[in-house]
């Protein structure tokens, strides 16, 4: 089946996962612990994360939860504070961390649009910090839709945010590629009847992203030889 139109998830897609989140993690840890070093690292584990060697367990939350879910399990060490204040905090510290780009993003995206592809974001993260990760590499315009986990459309592996790309673009979702990192991801991809593509620059190996993928490519940079294929 043709694609028509292509959705990317953003960390660990568009952006290389541990290049980009690794010092957000120790950055976000040492603000909540006030630099304690010891309550630091148990928050860090409540997270699935060392930050001291700036590395995220394989089943972390942050790989693929939502901000509020990340809040929910730093909760128990904030009794006092309101989650929301949790939440706006995670989002702050998400907003400035510095963004590494998976490939040269303005010259892949022009290409793909110069195909005259439609092109989206969906994150778990908010779409706050989203679209200032976006813009702060010059790729916010590239996209006709971005949504975040709290844009009103649910969250992956759930669809929602998946088909309100595909009428938002007003293309069938059997034309539509979900490209991402994790099987929350391609989950999503599958219950939305698209076309599900892994990419290898998240923290989950190839063999972990087969059983949900039609395609697994080293990084996005793979995507127009693979469609220039089928």
């Amino acid at each position: 089946m043709p694609i028509d139109a292509i959705l990317f998830d953003k960390d660990g897609t568009l952006f290389d996962f541990a290049d980009t989140w690794g010092g957000f993690g120790r950055s976000v840890l040492e603000k909540l612990s006030d630099g304690d070093q010891k309550r630091a690292a148990e928050l860090g584990q409540a997270i699935g994360f060392d930050p001291v060697s700036e590395e995220y367990a394989d089943d972390s939350i942050v790989i693929a939860g939502t901000v509020e879910e990340i809040a929910e399990a730093l909760a128990p060490y904030f009794p006092d504070m309101p989650s929301d204040e949790l939440i706006d905090i995670l989002n702050t510290e998400s907003a400035t961390a510095t963004q590494a780009p998976a490939v040269p993003l303005v010259p892949f995206l022009d290409a793909l649009r110069q195909l005259g592809l439609k092109l989206g974001v969906a994150t778990n993260d908010g779409e706050m910090p989203a679209l200032q990760h976006l813009a702060s590499v010059g790729i916010r315009d590239h996209f006709d839709f971005v949504a975040g986990y709290d844009s009103g459309h649910g969250f992956k592996p759930g669809p929602g945010q998946l088909i309100a790309f595909a009428t938002h673009v007003g293309v069938d979702p059997s034309r539509v590629a979900m490209v991402g990192d994790s099987l929350h991801d391609l989950q999503a991809g599958r219950a939305a009847g698209m076309t599900t593509i892994g990419v290898l620059t998240g923290l989950a190996p190839a063999e972990a992203l087969a059983p949900m993928a039609d395609v697994v490519l080293p990084d996005i940079g793979h995507i127009p030889a693979w469609l220039a294929e089928i």
